[in-house]
């Protein structure tokens, strides 16, 4: 088949170098892509941008394509994914109704409600006295969500009640804007993609993130620093229990709703003393922790995302996985998360080393050289026998790349590897 992958950044680069090692993809377009997937797969100009549905269409019309697959959380929740099917293309990616799970934190709380699903309890606000009295009730730390989109930072947890007040105000400034304050949960955090048909569930092997800039969870949330997979300090059975208690109820709610959810549910979880927690859901592959999932994934991921496109996730066989750890190390530019600092020359990628580099924000300049164009630049992924040889891999290789200004956190995993995450 032919696939075409929508999308710039790492999370789509991670996509299409799984397709390219399934035998049943002939050919892989990504549009707009970026210089890395440029290497190894077509990549296709979109005058309309992402979220210009008719465009994404009008492409894979042109291009004759068998599946669409919508890698960000823009084209989603503004319909990309109604306006492909409308044309009779297979798209891996949920509706604009059921990307609502992702795109209003406050409706994901309310099917979360009605479908049963372990959460922290919170509330929907609109003013800042509003805010106020929710944090006060709560007590710290504080977690302050904006409702909308945010790409990964719109979430603030303080024990400093102005900072969380502040952040709550930027929110509640913008057109229609509220916030969720919620409890603070405790524990590891946990991320779990769920392929979803709109009736079967699928998961695929937990991971984990890290979302603060710096060393020892220091700094503030950023999209996501590097992550790590498989989880070896996990419960027995967490994956089971989290699509028994979570993921199926959630898309049998959706369903329910006429909304029914066909791509990745991304289930955020804490793993608390009283049990898993959603912390949030996402309606996509989430980033960096796709790197680490996809490359230890032995199944063809081609075949898995056109079953759970066209309805037939039931007639898949059991996932297949690798059973190498994986690392992967986010190099940010200069001034990320707040101010990041782009155009930068990056060098060292040429050179063989144990890891791949996926590219996230990068461009080619008028000279034809790689730089950078965006926070997250590059994500380095590394396979080992175990969680210390991945991660020399992977450290080895981020060493040889030159970006000036750049900076990363050297602690990507390193606590599992001692032993130290527990529940």
């Amino acid at each position: 088949m032919k696939v075409l992958v929508i999308g710039t950044g790492a999370r789509e680069h991670a996509i299409v170098h799984a397709l390219t090692q399934d035998p049943t993809v002939e050919a892989v377009v990504a549009a707009p892509g970026n210089p890395g997937i440029d290497q190894v797969a077509l990549c296709r100009d979109l005058p309309g941008g992402i979220t210009d549905g008719a465009g994404i269409a009008d492409l894979a019309e042109e291009l004759g394509v068998d599946l669409v697959v919508v890698g960000p959380e823009a084209p989603l929740v503004t319909g990309v994914a109604d306006v492909v099917r409308e044309r009779g293309i297979a798209c891996f990616g949920p509706s604009a109704e059921a990307a609502r799970l992702e795109g209003s934190k406050a409706f994901a709380k309310e099917v979360m409600a009605a479908a049963g699903v372990p959460t922290a309890m919170a509330h929907v606000c609109t003013t800042v006295d509003e805010v106020a009295a929710a944090i006060d009730g709560f007590g710290t730390p504080y977690v302050v969500k904006d409702d909308g989109l945010a790409a990964g930072k719109g979430v603030v947890v303080a024990d400093d009640r102005a900072a969380a007040l502040a952040h709550a105000k930027v929110c509640l400034d913008k057109p229609g804007g509220q916030v969720v304050v919620e409890e603070f949960l405790d524990g590891p955090e946990v991320s779990l993609f769920c392929l979803c048909d709109g009736e079967t569930v699928v998961p695929l092997a937990p991971a984990q993130d890290f979302k603060r800039v710096g060393d020892g969870d220091s700094g503030p949330n950023t999209g996501g620093m590097g992550a790590y997979s498989p989880l070896d300090w996990a419960p027995a059975g967490l994956v089971e229990d989290v699509v028994a208690r979570v993921a199926q109820p959630t898309i049998d709610e959706m369903a329910r709703r006429g909304a029914p959810f066909v791509g990745v549910l991304y289930v955020g979880l804490a793993l608390t003393s009283r049990g898993p927690r959603v912390v949030e859901f996402n309606a996509r592959f989430g980033d960096p922790e796709t790197q680490v999932v996809l490359a230890r994934l032995a199944s063809p991921l081609g075949a898995l995302l056109r079953a759970a496109a066209t309805g037939r996730l039931d007639e898949q066989p059991d996932l297949q996985w690798r059973d190498e750890h994986a690392v992967t190390v986010v190099v940010a530019s200069e001034g990320y998360p707040a101010d990041p600092v782009t155009g930068g020359p990056i060098s060292g990628l040429e050179e063989e080393t144990e890891a791949y580099v996926l590219h996230a924000g990068t461009r080619l300049d008028d000279a034809g050289l790689l730089v950078s164009a965006g926070g997250r630049v590059l994500s380095v992924v590394a396979l080992g026998a175990d969680l210390a040889e991945a991660r020399v891999r992977a450290y080895a290789a981020v060493d040889r790349i030159d970006l000036p200004g750049s900076h990363h956190r050297t602690d990507i995993a390193l606590a599992a590897q001692r032993g130290e995450v527990v529940v």
